[in-house]
């Protein structure tokens, strides 16, 4: 089975805005999705991003916009100022890694949950009674939270190294078997018709 590579950040309202979009596109033309959450912030600074706090006052203002239109063109509430964010997404990241390793449970329901918990919902995605919670919501052992740190630790760090070697500066990020790289929700479109074989 062909497989993608999906770079994202459970911090990113882009990979809340994804919803489980790609896991659908997936379905549809029989991928393996391999998750791979990073530290979205490190990424930038590796490819020459500027963390969103260090923007300039008109890019700010511009993300905010286009933040509103595009949650809108989703049907998914977002708060653009949520109580907790930013926040440390290397727990939640963790929490995923293990899953993945785990199987059994709905992984693209995770991270949505995840960026939802942040996103839309004013929960801190860096506690464990949430990171708990949300792993029980989508098929997985709750206990996944504390038994997966030194793996899920370990794999986080290689997901950045991946990223920056694979070609990708952002997240959501995806990447084909065939080097074909898009970047962004507004692209799944884009990625269903290039795996339609018309782009």
């Amino acid at each position: 089975m062909p497989t993608l590579d999906y770079y994202f950040a459970t911090v990113s309202p882009y990979t809340y805005l994804a919803g489980t979009r790609l896991e659908e596109i997936a379905a549809r033309h029989g991928l393996r999705i391999v998750y791979k959450p990073l530290d979205v912030v490190a990424l930038f600074g590796r490819t020459g991003g500027v963390k969103p706090a260090d923007r300039h006052e008109s890019r700010k203002e511009y993300r905010l916009q286009e933040l509103r239109r595009q949650s809108a063109k989703a049907g998914l509430p977002l708060n653009l100022r949520p109580a907790h964010w930013p926040t440390n997404p290397a727990p939640s990241s963790y929490a995923i890694i293990a899953a993945q390793n785990e199987g059994g449970g709905d992984l693209g329901g995770l991270v949505h949950g995840f960026t939802r918990a942040c996103w839309a919902e004013e929960r801190d995605i860096a506690e464990d009674a949430v990171i708990r919670d949300v792993l029980q919501a989508n098929g997985f052992d709750p206990a996944l939270a504390g038994r997966g740190l030194l793996a899920g630790a370990d794999q986080y760090g290689r997901n950045l190294e991946d990223a920056v070697a694979a070609g990708a500066f952002g997240a959501p990020f995806y990447i084909t078997e065939g080097d074909e790289r898009f970047w962004g929700q507004d692209r799944l479109d884009d990625l269903a018709l290039h795996l339609d074989g018309k782009l």
